[in-house]
Parts: C-alpha cells; sequence; structure tokens
C-alpha cells in the first residue's frame, strides 16, 4: 500500500471513530418543541428520545381534548424536527462538511 492510500486509510478510521462518539454525544444534547405559545413544551435529545413533556394547569383544565392532543403532537414534532437539525450539525463538525451527500443529501438515516 503506498504512502497516501496508507494517510487515507488511517483518515478514514479516524473520522469513523470521531462520527461513532459523536453519534453516542447525541444523547446529551438536549433540544425543546413547543407549541400554543408555549402551554406544551416537549424536550429530547439529539439522538430523538422524548425526555420530558410539560403541559401547563389552564390546558389540561380545558374540555376541549382535541385542542391538547394538537398542542402534543405539534410540540413531539418540533422538538424532534430540532434533534435532527442538531444531530446533522454534530455529525457536519466530525465530516467537515466533506460528504455532504454521506446521509442522503444531509439527512440521517432513521432521522
Amino acid at each position: 500500500m503506498n504512502k497516501n492510500m496508507a494517510g487515507l486509510l488511517k483518515q478514514a478510521q479516524k473520522m469513523q471513530r470521531e462520527m461513532e462518539k459523536a453519534q453516542e454525544n447525541l444523547v446529551n444534547i438536549k433540544v425543546e418543541g413547543s407549541a400554543g405559545g408555549g402551554m406544551v413544551t416537549v424536550t429530547a435529545n439529539a439522538a430523538q428520545e422524548l425526555l420530558e413533556i410539560k403541559i401547563e394547569p389552564e390546558v389540561v383544565d380545558s374540555e376541549d381534548v382535541e385542542m391538547l392532543e394538537d398542542l402534543v403532537l405539534a410540540a413531539v414534532n418540533q422538538a424532534l424536527q430540532n434533534a435532527r437539525v442538531r444531530a446533522e450539525e454534530e455529525l457536519a463538525k466530525v465530516t467537515g462538511g466533506m460528504m455532504p451527500n454521506m446521509f442522503g443529501g444531509g439527512k440521517i438515516p432513521g432521522f
């Protein structure tokens, strides 16, 4: 194996280790989504795990269950979208933008 090829292989292995570490760290990055002017707030991590749902008491007192369901759904979707964006940003730090299509055009599979 020539010197250039060995260097490239080392770089690829280093990047792979860094990517694995970055993916492991996604669980420590918290993001939020909210709906209804903050009446429902959802906290998730960048690994797309829901961590917490907060609902303001005045929403619970409402008899409009459909509105509460819509607010929770909107807040969850916003939190998950924020999680995807943060995950892409964190993983892009490792790749240095070298592989923009690595995750299907910048999208991480399963995210």
